[in-house]
């Protein structure tokens, strides 16, 4: 028997091996660069350093951001979430002023818990509003065509876009040494929103106002004020471009 153990000596002990564990990647979208450009832009006033820090860097990352966040937190049950997600982007604009990087806060912290809360209160209200739903399914068939029926036909994308490119090209001639301040402010903002237009997400006439409310400094009414001057120039080139003289 011992000359058997001798022989056949027992295989050594292996010691384990510890796999490590890969360590997730982080998502980028956020960086301290985008965090860095928040800070700017709550520093700066000038509307040209203001409009390239949210539209090359501050629009994109938190139109990340609230995209993740209805995906993980699975606010994608609400029935008009593309509608809910794009209008959460235009009041993130609203409220970049408000953020306050001498109190300690991180940009991305702070935006993404009061988007969190922003989503809860519309799950909160569409639950109240699902209890007083009424049956529209029951609703007779000439009212549903009546109120429900949406069939528009627009001008086509080809002439819509050499429209408001000659239109632009035609602001661009318009004199505004004698303008007010306040119409002057107006009118460089809506060439920078043109300038801009590739890079600028517009969801419906409210983000407009908001942009031009943002890069101008001004109130809804001042906006309105100088807009409506505005429009008996966009009237009468309207009006010559259907009647062919331009």
């Amino acid at each position: 028997m011992k000359k058997m153990t001798e022989q056949n000596p027992a295989p050594p002990k292996l010691k384990r091996t510890r796999r490590k564990r890969s360590k997730s990647k982080k998502n980028h979208y956020f960086t301290q660069v985008h965090e860095d450009a928040i800070v700017r832009y709550t520093k700066t006033n000038c509307i040209r350093e203001r409009t390239h820090l949210y539209v090359k860097l501050i629009q994109p990352a938190l139109g990340e951001m609230v995209d993740k966040i209805v995906f993980t937190y699975k606010f994608t049950n609400l029935p008009n979430i593309d509608y809910l997600r794009d209008e959460c982007k235009i009041w993130l604009m609203t409220i970049l002023d408000k953020f306050q990087p001498e109190k300690g806060h991180k940009a991305f912290s702070y935006f993404s818990v009061i988007t969190k809360n922003w989503f809860i209160h519309k799950v909160k209200k569409q639950k109240r509003k699902n209890q007083r739903e009424v049956d529209y399914d029951a609703a007779p068939k000439k009212y549903e065509q009546e109120y429900l029926a949406t069939d528009q036909t627009w001008v086509s994308d080809q002439l819509e876009r050499e429209f408001w490119s000659s239109f632009y090209e035609d602001m661009k001639t318009w004199e505004f040494n004698d303008m007010r301040d306040n119409d002057e402010r107006v009118y460089k903002a809506i060439i920078v929103l043109f300038e801009s237009k590739d890079d600028i997400e517009i969801f419906n006439k409210k983000a407009i106002y908001l942009y031009l409310r943002e890069i101008t400094g001004l109130n809804t009414k001042q906006v309105v004020n100088s807009l409506n001057k505005f429009r008996e120039h966009y009237r009468d080139f309207k009006s010559d471009w259907e009647n062919g003289k331009i």
